[in-house]
């Protein structure tokens, strides 16, 4: 495992991807087959992972996360970053924050809270965490004005943040006044768009951030790369075009629910079987296996096409 800093030149060489975490028959982290996944990552070029909501880290148990930490040591190669996530409430991440203290990781992403919650609230937790961890962190910006930009900017001036996993969903990404407003405050060179291939043209093109996250590139990690060196590229069209054959997998997840969808999908493509979803997420329904296989299946042959 690669365990230097992030920097702008790291973030911006490989998609992130945003694996799921594959268990057994009985519930337990299966270490073999997230292994698989991670091989087929790693073939496709990408060298950082982050181990966050399509994991459901959110409902991982506290007696199981020094066996998770030790799991993403054994199975990433040496030159892939591996990042977890820790929360998302606060006396969770704080006893995480000692487990983590065993183990290299330069740094986490702490997972958005909520309930019982406020963002001077979280940004104090945030520093708490960070005084215990004695590493900056990853910061999740999913839902809109869940900090203000001033909050932001002044986590990031106090060295308390590494990068920023920028993922509010818009109906139309070109017009967000929040990413806008946080961007005037921060450099866009640590922040990182979150929501897949879908707007990462747009984020990367319109509004200058520096690399994206993906679930889909769990199936198609070559072609994944291949869009994020486009971009870098400025060759739009090819761009385009290579974000286009995303869609099918990713519509389904958007019309179903996201964390699911890729669970399935890695298994049904046969890349590594993922096991049961974790409580608090149900089964998808019979029916949609097919759909998802089909898709799957597509985008692991256009990949290894």
């Amino acid at each position: 495992m690669d365990t230097s800093p992030s920097t702008t030149a790291s973030l911006s060489a490989s998609v992130v991807a945003v694996p799921p975490l594959a268990r057994d028959a009985s519930g337990r982290i299966d270490a073999e087959q997230n292994r698989r996944i991670v091989e087929h990552l790693e073939k496709g070029g990408v060298r950082t992972l982050l181990y966050g909501g399509n994991a459901v880290l959110y409902h991982i148990r506290p007696s199981e996360y020094a066996n998770l930490l030790s799991t993403l040591v054994k199975i990433a190669g040496a030159t892939t970053a591996v990042v977890p996530s820790v929360g998302p409430s606060y006396g969770l991440m704080m006893d995480q924050a000692e487990v983590l203290r065993d183990y290299g990781f330069p740094t986490v992403m702490v997972l958005p809270q909520r309930e019982i919650a406020d963002e001077q609230g979280i940004a104090r937790g945030i520093r708490n965490f960070c005084h215990r961890f004695e590493k900056p962190v990853v910061l999740y910006l999913k839902h809109d004005r869940w900090l203000a930009p001033d909050l932001v900017q002044s986590l990031v001036k106090d060295g308390l943040v590494s990068w920023i996993k920028y993922a509010v969903v818009r109906d139309n990404p070109k017009v967000d006044p929040y990413l806008r407003e946080v961007l005037d405050r921060i450099d866009p060179n640590m922040v990182v768009s979150g929501i897949g291939e879908q707007p990462a043209i747009i984020h990367m093109r319109d509004f200058g951030i520096v690399g994206y996250t993906s679930g889909c590139v769990c199936v198609a990690p070559k072609r994944s790369m291949e869009m994020l060196g486009a971009i870098h590229a400025k060759n739009w069209d090819l761009a385009e075009a290579l974000r286009t054959k995303f869609e099918g997998l990713e519509g389904l997840r958007n019309a179903i629910q996201p964390i699911r969808v890729l669970h399935r999908a890695v298994e049904l493509s046969g890349i590594a079987i993922t096991g049961p979803m974790q409580p608090n997420l149900g089964e998808l329904a019979h029916e949609d296996d097919a759909k998802i296989e089909k898709a799957a299946k597509d985008l692991l042959a256009w990949n290894d096409g």
